[in-house]
This record gives C-alpha cells, structure tokens and sequence, in this order.
C-alpha cells in the first residue's frame, strides 16, 4: 500500500482508516503540531507520534498510516523505538556506565547511550574487567572464587577448545544463588507468580522467596532419598509450571543434572533424549490440561520405556492412573522426607566446567545434539537479561516457553538470578485468559515468538487487556514480521521489541537489541556483550566487521557461558572444523544467514545448512523426511524445506515430494499434506504443520548425490514472491 507523508496527510486520511471525523481532527491536529515542530520524517517525530497520539483501542490502520508515513523517504532501518536519555541512564547498563565509564573508556565515555557501542567493544576485548563487574552486579556467590576470568586458549593445553576456559578454579550451585538473599531480594520478595488456565477470573497466585526456598529443599531432600549418585541425570517432560521450576531448581541444587525433554514430544523422541544423556529417573505429570483437552503425558512416558518416573498430578484431575512397577506418584515422593520440611538443603558445590543441564538441538543427521550447560551457563543467560533486557528488581518476566527448550530454563536464570519474578501461566498463550494474565501479573518483560505474535494479532484475543505495564517486549526463535510487531509494540503503548538470537550452545544469545539503541522493527541493533560476530563472503573468510553484506554468520570463539562439548558429537568437529580464522582464533561456525545493513542493524535470513526452524523449534530436514518418505507408498522421495512467507516472518514447512509413478502427478496433494501432518504430528511432534506439498520429477543433486535443498528453498521462496 501507498502512504502519504505526514506533511499531505488531509484529516479524510485519518478518517479512512476507521474513525469518526471527530476524532480524525483532534489527531490530525496533534500531528500537524509534532510535525510543524520535528519535520515530517524524522525518528523524533514518530517517537512523539507514537508516545502522544496513538493507542492500543485505534485501528491498527492508522498505527501504519502515522509510522509508514513518516519514514516514507527515510529509506532502510527505520527506527520504531529511540532511548530516552532520562530512561537509559537508570538502566542496568546506565548505571553500570555511569560509575564506571571513565574508569572503562578514559575520555572518550561521555553519556551511557553514546558509549553503548564502545562498551560492547569493551566487553570483548576486556573481558576479565567487564565479566567481573557484571558477575557482581549480579551478586554471583562463588564457594571457590575463579582463579581468573579467562584462561585464553593459548595457555589452555586442550587446544582443542578455541572457546578458552571460563572462570576456571571456581565453584558454584547456580540453583543456590537463585536462593540466597542478597542486595537484590529479600525473603519476602515475590518470585514467582501464576495462574492456570480457566481461573482467569481469579486473582494470580504467587510465591515469595522463603516460599520457594522451602519448596525446593524438601524436594531435593526428597531428591537425595532415592539413592542415586550424585551427578545422575534426571529428565522433566513437563509443562512450564510452578511445580516443573521447584524441581528443576531442586535437581541442580543437589548436585544432580536435568534432562529437557518438551511436554510436545512423542515417545520415539522421549526415548532418544533419555538414552543419550542416559537419564536414571524422569519427572512427568499424568496429564496435560489444556481448555477442555486431556492430553496424556504420563503414558507417552511409558511407552518411552523411561526409568524411574515421579508424577505429578496435574490440576483439577484426580490421581487415579496406574502407575508402573518402580515409579512414584508425587505425594508419596514427597511423604518419604516430610519430618525435613523446612530444613535447609545444602547445596552441593560443584566445579565451574560440572553439568547442570543437558539440553537438546536438532543436527543434520536426524539425531539431536546433547548440549550440556555447565555452572557457568546460567549466569551468560543472566547476563544476557542484564543487559539487554534491563531485567531487576521489581520486574515481572513471562515468556511462554517449556523446560525442553532453552528459553525455559533461561527464563528461570534471567528472572531470578537478577532479582525479578517469573510469570508462567498454565495454559495456551494464544487465549484471551494469557493476555489477561499478562495484564493481571502486571508483567513488565514479555518474551514472544512470532508464531505467537501473529497469532494474537489475525485473532485480535489481547484486545481489552492493559499491557501498560509492559517496559519491553522481547523476540526470539523465529524471523519477525515487521507490520505484526508494529501491531505489538502498539499493545504496550509503543514499548520496545528486544529482538535476540542465540542457540541451546550458546546459552543465551549472540545479537540483540538494547534499551540504549534505537531498534528498528524485526532487526538486531548489537552484538551480544560478549560477542563479536562476523558475516562470512563467498571465500569463507569474514567482510570488514563495519561493512554491509550478507553471508553465513560465524562467532568469534572466546563467548561467556557457550559450550565445549557434546556428548554424542565431536564438539570441535561440529563448530570449527574448517572455519577461517581471524588474529589467530578460529572462528566458531553459527549456520544462519545474516545481514548486516548500512545503518549498522543485523537482519536474520534463515538457516544456510538443513536444518529449519519451524515454529521457533530448530529441526532437521532428515528427521521430516524420514517420516514423511514413509507416510505414503506413492511417495519415492521428499525434501522438507523451511521457506518464509512472502510478507516475511516465520518459516513455514513445505515438503517437496517425487513419486515412483510420474503419474501420481494428479494425487491429491491436500489429502498428501494431511497425511503428512499426520505422521509428523504423531512420530515428532504435535506442534509442527506442513504448509504446503509441491511436486518435482526429481530432486536436485550435487555430483556427489548430496540433496541441494537450498536450491528448493530459492525456487520456492521465488516462487512464493511472484
């Protein structure tokens, strides 16, 4: 659609997007004001736009009549959101610079927003300096301090880590400093609220510090009677919930490691997960309760053949199942150490490089990728919300996620590791019972994939509910669509959208957003602290770090909190092996395509190997294929690509399909998709959808017979376009 500038807007252009005459003076009055004051296309003038004029209950219409209007000539990367001068200072990352910018850049600091980027910078090439004063900041407990923050790999003998050592002599239970009270929290500080579905009428629960110091000892207590050694794996196959968090917190606490396993998983992918990281014992509920369905988990945990299981009832259903031989209903797990309620565990200090949590992510050969978090991992997850975020005291944290994916057990860290509470609702987050939720929790970051986003949006379900409360929004797992997070940051009274990308291996994220930059709609404005990325040419070795282009994204390898092995891969093999080097260090390979655009912004393209993210969830095209090549005996062979829709966003899942008979060329290809969606849906996970089924009389390969799926992706993103 064609927007007129600000400048020739008439006040029949403000009619025409849906309001009464009335109305359309009074703002087309306000808007030749701003305009007459700031020019008609600058940033300043849609921040006053966006701050003064335009709310939630206006159609959006006019929301992109007032923003596309004013950055009509502005060209690339316009700005949705500018810091506040005033604001930015009482950020973490404002405070932080004001008492120690000139200790950190000399004469060159002069305000925190101007120095954002020299403190980045900082953050890489000093990072003994920056990771202590962040470590504190966060009041991070050590048992046994570090010797030193970085044993860089030079000095390192297993040179088979470019990563380095982290923090190396230290001990540390992260579980004990989500627990402990300090500058940050008190013991009557509330830490986790919640509600679950269908009780959205009722006030939302919550759960002070002392609370869920208590919950959590009897459960480790209750943990350490079962006999197991310590540094056993123990998996969750949960939902998100209040009682998922206490144990979770529980396991690292004792010294043991979790096993994440998402709720959404069928058996098949519940058994590989449990015999990679070789689990002795599982927590699970019987049911997930989700509006009027009863889905059943516990029995998709037998069929798993898993260990030991602990289940929980789920609410509001009687605990009337049979249980398995060995396994223990949650009451009486919890029977067995009763007379030590309230006693205080002691938490079981471990060295910096011990497991906390292994988590899964998907490869190119089917199986997934066992990543294992260390001690150090949560406090880069912490970091990360530190900063870019701004997350502290007083915040309020949801992110709709589950413990099998990393943002879950990031959302435990980044809440409670800096002093905020978690909110976590028991339900579906595309229900008008979440955005009241939202609403009611007075949630003040709020985590969105843009599966989700879009959701909200074509069902128009958060309408009625304040968000006011809401200081950001943030966005990771998927590419975003910039019209719908136009539409979200419009919810909240035009609160930022912090995008962040990262990866299970990295712990956290490797590019952001920040309460310091201005953001641009479905874009990054930095490197995370810490990192320092590089866009690869068609040579394989980096661009200039300040020029535009595009390619494949690689890491530079000294990064807080990522990962140095695997347990089911050669870690070095799977992200060095072959990569360019820079001043001596082997870059640490990433996957993505990325942009980095002429006004500094980075802009994710997608996965350059074959491996797709469908609904925020990494996955192999193997995986979809080999499920898919055996749904129907028509089907001699098929492709599963991820393509993005032709406005931009998620990616959707497309199989490409070759039958043994050319004439099955006139198969019912919707009947196809079902039954794909089917055996997707049954033997991977509920969660992903085919989009859509084309059909080719062979495949393209390479010389060597390898499936060239990214020249499938180009045709049909081609196509898509036209």
């Amino acid at each position: 659609m064609l927007y007129k500038c600000l400048d020739s807007l008439s006040v029949k252009d403000v009619e025409t997007s849906g309001i009464s005459n009335e109305l359309a003076e009074e703002i087309h009055q306000k808007v030749s004001e701003i305009v007459r004051s700031y020019g008609s296309n600058s940033p300043e003038t849609w921040n006053r736009i966006s701050k003064h004029v335009l709310t939630p209950n206006l159609p959006f219409s006019l929301h992109q009549l007032m923003y596309y209007g004013c950055y009509k000539d502005f060209g690339a990367d316009p700005p949705a959101w500018i810091p506040d001068p005033e604001s930015a200072s009482l950020t973490n990352v404002g405070s932080l610079l004001a008492r120690h910018g000139k200790e950190f850049f000399g004469s060159k600091y002069s305000d925190p927003i101007s120095s954002f980027s020299h403190l980045q910078e900082f953050s890489v090439s000093n990072p003994e300096v920056y990771w202590k004063a962040v470590l504190d900041e966060m009041c991070v407990d050590f048992s046994v301090p570090p010797d030193c923050i970085l044993q860089s790999p030079s000095e390192d003998s297993h040179i088979s880590n470019p990563g380095g050592k982290w923090l190396p002599g230290a001990f540390v239970n992260p579980a004990k400093n989500c627990l402990v009270v300090n500058s940050k929290r008190n013991l009557n500080d509330t830490v986790i609220r919640w509600l679950d579905e269908g009780d959205d009428d009722r006030p939302v629960k919550s759960m002070m510090l002392k609370e869920l110091q208590t919950e959590v000892w009897l459960v480790a207590h209750a943990l350490d009677a079962l006999g197991l050694d310590r540094g056993s794996a123990i998996a969750i196959d949960m939902p998100m919930n209040v009682y998922s968090v206490i144990i979770y917190l529980a396991i690292v606490l004792s010294g043991y490691v979790v096993v994440s396993i998402a709720d959404s998983f069928a058996p098949p992918e519940i058994s590989t997960r449990l015999k990679i990281s070789e689990a002795k014992a599982i927590f699970t509920q019987d049911l997930i309760i989700r509006g009027e369905k009863r889905l059943p988990l516990y029995s998709r945990v037998v069929e798993a053949q898993a260990p030991m299981a602990i289940v929980i009832p789920a609410r509001s259903s009687s605990f009337n199942i049979k249980l398995r031989d060995g396994d223990i209903s949650w009451p009486d797990f919890l029977e067995r150490v009763k007379k030590f309620k309230g006693d205080v565990f002691k938490a079981v200090e471990q060295p910096i490089e011990a497991f906390t949590n292994i988590l899964f992510s998907s490869g190119t050969t089917g199986e997934p990728k066992a990543i294992p978090w260390t001690n150090g991992t949560p406090f880069k997850a912490a970091a990360d919300a530190w900063c870019h975020m701004d997350i502290r005291r007083g915040d309020v944290v949801a992110w709709p996620t589950n413990l099998g994916w990393m943002m879950g057990p990031w959302l435990v860290y980044a809440s409670l590791l800096n002093g905020a509470s978690m909110a976590l609702y028991n339900g579906s987050p595309l229900s008008s019972g979440f955005a009241k939720f939202v609403q009611d929790a007075k949630v003040t970051m709020l985590g969105v994939v843009p599966t989700i986003v879009r959701t909200w949006k074509s069902t128009n379900c958060i309408a009625g509910s304040d968000w006011s409360s809401i200081r950001c929004f943030s966005s990771t797992g998927e590419a975003s669509n910039a019209d719908e997070y136009l539409w979200l940051m419009g919810r909240a009274y035009y609160k930022p959208v912090i995008e962040y990308c990262g990866g299970t291996e990295i712990g956290g994220g490797f590019v952001s957003g920040s309460f310091l930059q201005p953001q641009s709609l479905a874009a990054f404005s930095t490197p995370v602290m810490g990192c320092r990325l590089f866009i690869l040419g068609d040579d394989g070795h980096p661009i200039p770090e300040d020029a535009p282009g595009m390619g494949e994204l690689a890491l530079g390898p000294l990064m807080f909190g990522s990962s140095s092995m695997l347990l089911n891969a050669c870690h070095y093999d799977v992200y060095f092996k072959g990569m360019a080097t820079w001043n001596g260090l082997v870059l640490r390979k990433h996957g993505d395509v990325f942009e980095r655009t002429s006004r500094g912004y980075y802009r994710a393209h997608g996965r350059a190997d074959d491996t797709m993210n469908i609904g925020g969830i990494k996955v192999s095209s193997v995986e979809i294929e080999r499920i898919c090549n055996a749904a129907d005996s028509s089907v001699l062979e098929t492709a599963a690509i991820g393509v993005p829709p032709a406005g931009g966003g998620p990616e959707q899942l497309v199989l490409v399909v070759v039958f043994k008979d050319p004439q099955n060329s006139k198969t019912d290809l919707d009947q196809l998709r079902i039954s794909f969606n089917s055996a997707v849906q049954k033997n991977l996970n509920p969660l992903f959808k085919v989009s859509r089924v084309v059909t080719v009389s062979s495949l393209p390969r390479t010389a060597s017979n390898k499936l060239m799926r990214r020249v499938l992706r180009k045709q049909l993103d081609h196509n898509s376009r036209i």
